[in-house]
């Protein structure tokens, strides 16, 4: 479970995985009992320790893990995000839900907090008119208080609106309407990282003032590191932090285990013991990650064996570590677990527990059990919240029940504006049950009723996977050269897979090294599975891939024995079929 951006114009959180706990950006570590590195213990005897470890200045150090249990295949984007700029794994831990009872939280999501000026901002395009829309309203004697601020912020940030949040607060400061402190510094650099790229946040960094440059800055750019999973970069901004001396806190901890989790699991054991050897008190969030972990690695025993070292230090396991949990039982086959976790989680009263409801909906479609999916959506449908919505819509798709997932969407387009984020919703349920011909509606539907279908990469995405369902591999194709077209589209990593499986399909190499360069332009990290792609075209086109592995190694990626087998046979397309020098040296 995330963190929330409550305030971003008070006192800024980075939104991405985090854990939403107070003094998480305190300077000094929390005192800790030992008994509470039990679990962590546990996890280092079960098998993942490192055969050494020294604590000194470059203990984390960037290696690549060819070992981990499980490929990279599933590190695809999901979710519901309005611009698509995070690279979120669907596989991992699902850090961005919102699982909170916070009322406020809540009412906004119905669309009851209002932000006028925020409305002002959602009604007009990004650019010139955005920006002459604020020198209006300030030229109009509106208010424009920090709170104001903080609460358009606030829904623009909820509604995955980077661009236009980043637009506000490059305004703010241009216009001298905001004296800006560390807080809203690292918001920007938030906001940069996620609309623009990592590397555009570092270079922003460099032009904040110096007294300024402080821990959160570094933080923030750590955080977004880990969620866009550049682990040479997050290891980097880890020794960039040791070397202007900040603490080595829980919360940059967390940031590395969930790091290794994703991309290197040998080194989680790693950070426990530089925690332990710090007295860094293992947080709920830490345990959720190790549970993960365990998971991912299919120990189910060892999973439950840290749920009970954290109850033993009486931290009792919230929803969103209860979710992780019922996932796994399910993924292992252990269906009765699942269920009776997924009681557990509905307690007592569900109507009083109502913020449940969407993560119930969801598990009990991954568990096929449509009857307790209806029967939940039923406390729901009277009076529902945008996010329950989405999440049936999803969760019929799933039972394959599609008049009842339509149903869902049309109360959606008589209760809310029609908009790309629940319209993708529909469009991935069509893509997913291969129905073409309701997709190409609902597109024309869309543009009828002017939905901004540029705004929302879950729509090309979708778009792109019913075309090639469809064997329309040339208008799948041209969906995403049109979705690369639009300035405010980032497209998805699984967008650009499935077209980069087309190509490699078809043996066409020039296509292939096109796409696998526009993901590294579009900041997505090299990883396994693109490789993969691309060696599997230069095979299909019986042509040598000169120099791939030195491509390979400079990008830390390590050959599986998939990618071995590849390269053994890409080499007998050489001239000389006798590998080159350097790659037996490789």
């Amino acid at each position: 479970m995330g963190y929330s951006f409550r305030a971003s114009c008070v006192k800024p959180l980075p939104i991405t995985c985090m854990e939403d706990e107070p003094g998480i950006f305190d300077s000094e570590p929390p005192q800790v009992r030992h008994s509470g590195f039990l679990s962590l213990k546990t996890f280092y005897h079960s098998g993942h320790a490192s055969p050494k470890f020294n604590v000194t200045r470059r203990e984390l150090s960037s290696q690549a893990d060819a070992n981990n249990s499980k490929e990279e295949d599933g590190d695809l984007e999901d979710g519901f995000s309005e611009l698509g700029d995070v690279e979120e794994p669907q596989n991992e831990l699902e850090l961005s839900d919102t699982e909170t009872d916070d009322p406020t939280e809540q009412e906004s999501s119905r669309g009851r907090t209002e932000s006028e000026l925020f409305n002002e901002i959602f009604n007009k395009p990004p650019g010139h008119s955005f920006c002459s829309a604020l020198d209006k309203w300030v030229e109009e004697g509106k208010k424009l208080s920090r709170e104001e601020i903080s609460r358009a912020m606030f829904i623009l940030r909820k509604r995955k609106m980077f661009g236009r949040a980043l637009l506000l607060s490059e305004w703010l400061e241009s216009k001298k309407q905001l004296e800006f402190d560390e807080s809203d510094y690292a918001s920007r650099v938030d906001l940069i990282a996620k609309w623009c790229g990592l590397k555009m946040a570092e270079n922003y960094i460099e032009t904040i003032p110096e007294s300024f440059r402080g821990e959160i800055i570094y933080q923030t750019l750590l955080a977004n590191s880990v969620s866009q999973n550049n682990l040479k970069k997050a290891e980097e901004i880890f020794d960039k932090m040791k070397d202007l001396d900040f603490p080595v806190t829980g919360f940059v901890c967390d940031q590395l285990l969930l790091m290794y989790n994703r991309k290197d699991k040998k080194k989680i054991v790693d950070v426990l013991l530089m925690m332990e050897n710090k007295n860094i008190q293992p947080s709920p969030f830490t345990y959720k990650i190790l549970i993960d972990a365990k998971g991912q690695s299919n120990d189910i025993a060892g999973m439950e064996q840290i749920v009970e070292s954290m109850k033993a230090e009486g931290i009792e396991p919230d929803i969103g570590t209860k979710k992780v949990l019922a996932r796994h039982y399910i993924s292992a086959g252990l269906l009765g677990n699942a269920e009776t976790l997924l009681k557990e989680m509905e307690g007592e009263d569900l109507e009083k527990n109502r913020w449940v409801c969407k993560v119930l909906i969801l598990l009990y479609a991954n568990l096929a059990k449509a009857d307790e999916v209806g029967r939940i959506w039923k406390l729901c449908e009277s009076d529902p919240y945008f996010e329950e919505c989405l999440v049936a819509i999803e969760a019929w798709g799933k039972l394959k029940k599609i008049d009842e997932a339509e149903a869902v969407f049309e109360m959606m387009s008589k209760k809310w504006k029609l908009s790309s984020r629940y319209c993708s919703v529909l469009l991935k349920v069509y893509a997913d049950n291969k129905m073409l011909t309701k997709g190409k509606d609902l597109i024309k539907r869309m543009t009828d009723s002017g939905c901004p279908i540029g705004l929302s990469p879950l729509t090309w995405d979708a778009l792109v996977r019913l075309h090639v369902q469809a064997g329309e591999v040339d208008k799948a194709c041209s969906v995403l050269q049109i979705a690369l077209a639009r300035s405010q589209v980032k497209p998805l990593f699984s967008t650009y897979i499935t077209i980069l499986e087309l190509y490699a399909k078809k043996g066409d190499v020039h296509n292939s090294e096109f796409i696998f360069f526009k993901m590294k332009q579009h900041g997505y990290t090299t990883r396994t599975r693109q490789y993969q792609l691309l060696i599997e075209a230069y095979i299909n086109a019986k042509r040598p891939a000169y120099g791939i592995r030195d491509r390979m190694k400079s990008e830390n990626v390590v050959p599986n024995k998939i990618m071995a087998n590849q390269l053994l046979l890409v080499d007998r397309f050489r001239k000389n079929a006798v590998p080159d020098l350097l790659d037996l040296l490789d």
